[in-house]
């Protein structure tokens, strides 16, 4: 039985089971996308990340401007455990850090504000690096405003969550960071409405920010982005092929 915290394993068993039953030979286009979310009854981030396991397992590819092809064929056994993916995960700390913020409004000391505004400096590192270690404790901050050691465990678990599950490391990796302006500038509201004491304000600004990372995510995954990413890898091999004779 197919956990129901993970939509996206359910998707990859059934489109196994039809590769397997020949319903998609290799070489063949998978259904679009649009037709995959009307199939399962799913979101569109839930075809994204069955899409991308079944990559990651070597069963299928994306084609610039074509779509998905099948490339091998499957057991009916095979499953490999990808764990919770990054759609998941980020809709998941929409629901949670839009409360946490709402809470820590209210809560939140003048000290603990001064070390969010100094954080929000951090992030306009140059060393992304640097800038995304600011950008987790940033958010961890906020929900030590709230003083309850559960809520603070779980936004620090999500954050960790986020390159322990290997389906989710990929998808990150694809996506790379948020534009450092709009981070900036989506940190910047959510400081603005704790300074404010004002949970409505910091609810909205911490959710807003939050959907944002998935329409970014939603974007960058996209199967165009996806094969662009796949020929400059391939070209930056044959590059350093060259080099090496």
């Amino acid at each position: 039985m197919v956990e129901q915290g993970k939509l996206y394993r359910r998707i990859v068993q059934a489109i196994v089971a039809d590769i397997v039953a020949g319903t998609y030979p290799v070489g063949t286009r998978l259904p679009a996308e649009r037709d995959l979310t009307e199939r399962f009854g799913v979101s569109r981030p839930t075809i994204r990340e069955a899409m991308i396991a079944l990559e990651m397992q070597g069963l299928v590819e994306a084609r610039k401007g074509s779509g998905v092809f099948v490339l091998a064929t499957a057991s009916p056994h095979v499953e490999q455990e990808l764990d919770i993916g990054a759609f998941e995960i980020t809709e998941a700390r929409r629901l949670l850090e839009g409360e946490v913020a709402a809470v820590a409004a209210t809560e939140i000391t003048e000290e603990q504000l001064g070390e969010l505004r100094a954080l929000l400096v951090d992030m306009d590192s140059d060393d992304s690096a640097a800038a995304e270690v600011a950008d987790r404790r940033f958010h961890i901050a906020i929900a030590e405003a709230t003083g309850n050691a559960v809520i603070i465990a779980a936004v620090t678990d999500f954050w960790d969550m986020r390159f322990r599950s290997p389906l989710a490391r990929e998808v990150l990796v694809k996506a790379g960071s948020l534009d450092t302006e709009g981070r900036l500038v989506e940190h910047g509201r959510i400081l603005a409405a704790l300074e404010a004491r004002s949970p409505v304000a910091a609810r909205g600004a911490m959710r807003d920010h939050l959907t944002r990372v998935i329409d970014h995510l939603l974007l960058v995954t996209e199967t165009e982005a996806v094969e662009r990413a796949r020929a400059e890898s391939h070209e930056r091999r044959r590059a350093l092929a060259r080099r090496a004779v």
